[in-house]
């Protein structure tokens, strides 16, 4: 017989030697638990689980912080029973090697760390969480002894009753407006058409600019125009134009008014009629006189001290 045909329906092969009324289950005939490995200890009632920390804790050997829902291999055990209710003890082990224990306290619904660790203290606001907080027992057994005490608390729960129906319409009105799918969806559309227009003019002005297809252009702001107009100031304040004629004058001061190459020897230039000499620049006994050659920057310098009206003189003049 095959293998295939040794499956039954359940899809788990039968041995040909199998024998019901003698080994009565597969599990038997192996030898083996249901469970498999997590069963190795369930003699001693142990049985292996996957386990999720409840709470925040701190490791008691090596101080690590084990947050909430950290899971490990625990051995479920049973410790206890209140009244009809049992107690289970789960036992892990961290990395550090510390063996975590933490036990169910069925009295106050809440899970205990025993030992191991120490769990991490939390304070809780029920009004910042937006829960209703529910009285204890000793606040229970004192309302229903004092009277007046029960009538100032049934007050303050009618005003937050009031406070929180105001809430739950505003949330139930919310919800109506976001409950019509059509709506919403004519919205969407809307807006989405609207961006690919502003997105299709800003890539006919990219392509205007000549800019390449990689650059993205952004749409324009008020705070992008008041900066390129301070930019365009700040680049504009004179300061070129004060530089550029502050260094003509320097030149001008530092160089001489005979050009260079001219006569030298003598004395000045002849500077009148007939005033010759041997000095170069006139001939000797000449008519006319030669005046002073200026050279290009001077002569702007002369130019602008004639036409201000002024008598300064030029510098080697």
């Amino acid at each position: 017989m095959s293998s295939l045909a040794a499956a039954r329906a359940d899809n788990f092969r039968y041995p040909p030697d199998f024998d019901p009324k003698k080994h009565g289950t597969l599990n038997k005939y192996h030898g083996q638990h249901a469970l498999r490995d997590r069963a190795r200890k369930i003699d001693e009632g142990i049985l292996i689980i996957r386990f999720e920390v409840p709470f925040n804790i701190w490791c008691g050997k090596c101080g690590e912080h084990i947050a909430k829902g950290v899971r490990f291999n625990a051995e479920k055990k049973q410790v206890g029973s209140y009244h009809s209710t049992k107690i289970w003890a789960f036992t892990m082990r961290h990395h550090c090697g510390c063996r975590i224990t933490i036990e169910t306290d069925p009295k106050n619904a809440e899970y205990v760390v025993k030992d191991g660790a120490r769990r991490k203290v939390e304070e809780y606001d029920p009004a910042d969480a937006g829960t209703v907080q529910l009285p204890d027992e000793a606040e229970r057994h004192a309302l229903n002894a004092d009277p007046l005490s029960r009538l100032e608390r049934s007050t303050e729960q009618a005003r937050a009753a009031a406070t929180g129906r105001a809430a739950l319409a505003a949330l139930a009105a919310d919800r109506e407006e976001k409950r019509d799918g059509y709506a919403l969806n004519k919205r969407l559309r809307a807006q989405l058409r609207a961006s690919k227009k502003e997105d299709a003019a800003l890539d006919d002005r990219r392509k205007q600019l000549g800019l390449a297809d990689s650059i993205t252009l952004l749409p324009e702001s008020q705070d992008d125009a008041q900066e390129a107009a301070l930019a365009l100031f700040a680049a504009d304040d004179g300061s070129k134009f004060r530089s550029s004629w502050q260094g003509k004058r320097r030149k001008i001061m530092t160089e001489g008014i005979m050009p260079a190459g001219g006569g030298g020897g003598g004395a000045a230039a002849g500077s009148g009629r007939g005033g010759g000499g041997r000095g170069g620049g006139g001939r000797r006994g000449g008519g006319r006189g030669v005046g002073p050659v200026l050279s290009p920057a001077a002569q702007a310098l002369a130019a602008r001290v004639v036409r201000k009206g002024g008598k300064g003189s030029l510098p080697g003049l």
